[in-house]
């Protein structure tokens, strides 16, 4: 599987020009052969401007249209990080995944709303998470400061993932711990980690996207630059990890 890395530079409050940003970041990872694109949190509006409640995307309908036509146009699955989507009064942090033939795979409501940034005051939190498959490869996505819950990415792993895509707006103050996250969540599951970043807007996101594989390796190192990034995965390395130690068969679940 070859997995494309969206790291762009979405502006805040610019909705129309991040759609293009986007449409532009998805086109360039096929021509690359990319078999998946990964984008990052939150990118129709970027985190997030004080009229986030105008700017949002009503129900998700033009986020939904805009995904599943270049899906489909394109022959390429999407793992589509976050849009703000207003339903019901009320916003939330939304995550759209779509196959290649332009199919909603899975749809999830940020959890875990950063409260230290007032995410929890303007969004509501989602209640549920979802498993999907693309190309036959069982996946979740988390959401930017999901990824430092342990316990929901287990049950992940328990449920039978393959690989974990990790999509963030994350501070440049705090890139050392994406860095220990992203290899930590890969090494103690032996799962691939592909974590997509924003890059740098007024020093608020601070790139670093990356791939890691299921011994917390770098297939694709963190780097800083703007760009689509490409790399080839190999799944058997899953089965191959878990071969050499297989951490599940002595995990004891009767004391935890």
């Amino acid at each position: 599987m070859k997995i494309a890395l969206g790291q762009v530079a979405p502006i805040k409050g610019e909705v129309d020009n991040n759609y293009k940003l986007i449409e532009d970041t998805i086109r360039k990872s096929k021509s690359k052969g990319a078999d998946v694109v990964v984008l990052p949190e939150a990118w129709n509006t970027f985190y997030y401007p004080k009229n986030i409640e105008e700017l949002a995307d009503v129900d998700g309908k033009r986020s939904k249209e805009f995904l599943s036509n270049i899906s489909k146009e394109l022959d390429i699955n999407i793992v589509g990080g976050s849009v703000a989507v207003k339903e019901d009064g009320k916003i939330y942090n939304r995550n759209y995944n779509y196959d290649r033939n332009g199919k909603l795979l899975s749809e999830y409501d940020k959890i875990h709303l950063f409260s230290p940034a007032g995410e929890d005051k303007l969004f509501t939190s989602g209640n549920k998470y979802a498993t999907f498959e693309m190309d036959g490869v069982k996946c979740a996505v988390v959401l930017c400061y999901d990824v430092r819950f342990v316990e929901r990415t287990r049950k992940f792993a328990l449920d039978g993932i393959e690989i974990l895509f990790i999509c963030a707006s994350w501070a440049t103050s705090r890139l050392n711990h994406w860095e220990a996250l992203n290899r930590a969540r890969a090494i103690e599951n032996q799962i691939f980690v592909v974590g997509v970043n924003s890059t740098r807007y007024k020093d608020d996101s601070g790139g670093h996207s990356m791939i890691v594989d299921p011994l917390g390796d770098y297939i694709v190192e963190p780097y800083e630059t703007t760009g689509v990034k490409t790399a080839e995965i190999n799944m058997n390395q899953v089965k191959d990890v878990r071969k050499q130690m297989n951490i599940y068969n002595d995990r004891r679940s009767d004391l935890y």
